[in-house]
Parts: structure tokens; C-alpha cells; sequence
């Protein structure tokens, strides 16, 4: 049988309680907390639906002397934007996994579809926000192009990583994660167990495919 939890989520910062709170203890905010159904699938469904191989257990991280790890040997990607390249450290680091903030219209979407039309490697945009000709128009109003960059309309995380998986890109983009539904909770895109589910399934897949994720 399927287990369906239910969990009360403080809107303003994103503490769980099992009941009901007129205040909360973690920030102050009255009034924050919403009721979110969470859903689990049985063990066996959730291995069946996931984006691994079930035959496949390789990737894992195995545990290493830190006398025999070999400092300086991961190659950042260089991108098109040298203060970008600056706040990623030089680069983006293979296996990472980055959250680009800020207010609607301040460009995000704009610097990140520059970034993958400039990257010259292959490249995965998913979007959940907007239609492929959409995001051909704006790539045009940049005057760029990139044959290996490839648009996927997507918000089912179980869908998205295995096209992601199948097409073994250089850069995985995602635009963006308050569109994302996972399949193993039942509450709306955007809410606070959504967002954490589908950013922890994100960064698994980070780590185990070392496809740096925006």
C-alpha cells in the first residue's frame, strides 16, 4: 500500500510540524503554516519509475584514502562570461549543482540560454515556463546559435533526467525548479516539499552523472 503523509510547512521559512501552528517557533511569522500532502510510493515503484538503470550500480562513491586523491585534477568549463566564470570559482565544476536567485524579469532565463548558446559543448535547456518557439525567439533576439544545444519543454523530474540521462549533455539547465514536479509527492509544483524533493532528486543525479546542473 502507498503511505500518504501529511505535514504542516511554514510558508516564510520552511520548517516542518506535524500539526497546525498560529505562530512559528523558527522565524516568528504568524499565520505561515500551510497543510502539504506528501507521497510515497512503495520501494520497489520508486526504483522501477527512477532514472537509474536497475541493473546498474556503478557511479557510487566508494570510500578513498585522502593520501591518494590528487588535488587540481577537475576541469572546470570555461563559460562566455568572465564575471560568471568569477563567481563559479574559474568554472563550472563538473557534478555541481547551482541555484541562480533573483527577481522575475532580472534576466536569469536571458543569461542562462546565453550560456548554454555560447558554451560549445552539448547542452540540455529544460524548460517549464516557456514554449520551444519561445526560447528560439529569444535566442535569435541574441544572435546566437549552438547545434548541440537542445530544448526540452518538461516538468516531470523522472521524465527530464532520463531524456537527460539518454542525451548524456555537458550541461543540464533547468529553468526553473518552482515548475518541477516530482512524482513521489503529491503537492503542487512551487511548494515548499516539491521544491526540496525535486532539488534533492537534482542533486543525486549531479553527483552520480557529474552533469553540472543550473
Amino acid at each position: 500500500m502507498s503511505k500518504v503523509k501529511k505535514v504542516f510547512l511554514c510558508n516564510n521559512c520552511g520548517v516542518s510540524s506535524p500539526k497546525w501552528m498560529g505562530r512559528c517557533t523558527s522565524c516568528g511569522s504568524w499565520n505561515s503554516f500551510v497543510e502539504e500532502v506528501i507521497f510515497r510510493g512503495p520501494p520497489g515503484e520508486e526504483k522501477q519509475a527512477s532514472w537509474r538503470d536497475s541493473d546498474q550500480h556503478g557511479g557510487q562513491a566508494q570510500p578513498i584514502s585522502i593520501e591518494e586523491i590528487q588535488s587540481g585534477q577537475t576541469q572546470r568549463v570555461a563559460t562566455s562570461d568572465p564575471e560568471l566564470n568569477r563567481v563559479l570559482g574559474g568554472g563550472i565544476v563538473p557534478g555541481s549543482l547551482v541555484l541562480i536567485g533573483g527577481q522575475p524579469g532580472i534576466g536569469k532565463s536571458t543569461l542562462l540560454l546565453q550560456v548554454a548558446l555560447d558554451a560549445g559543448i552539448r547542452v540540455l535547456y529544460v524548460s517549464g515556463e516557456e514554449s520551444e518557439e519561445q526560447i528560439k525567439m529569444r535566442a535569435e533576439r541574441l544572435s546566437r546559435s549552438n547545434s548541440q544545444c537542445f530544448i526540452l519543454t518538461e516538468t516531470n523530474t523522472t521524465r527530464l533526467l532520463n531524456h537527460a540521462k539518454k542525451l548524456e549533455p555537458g550541461l543540464l539547465i533547468i529553468d526553473s525548479i518552482q515548475t518541477l514536479s516530482s512524482p513521489y509527492i503529491e503537492s503542487t509544483p512551487g511548494s515548499i516539499s516539491q521544491v526540496r524533493e525535486c532539488a534533492g532528486e537534482l542533486q543525486r543525479f549531479a553527483k552520480e552523472t557529474h552533469i553540472p546542473i543550473f
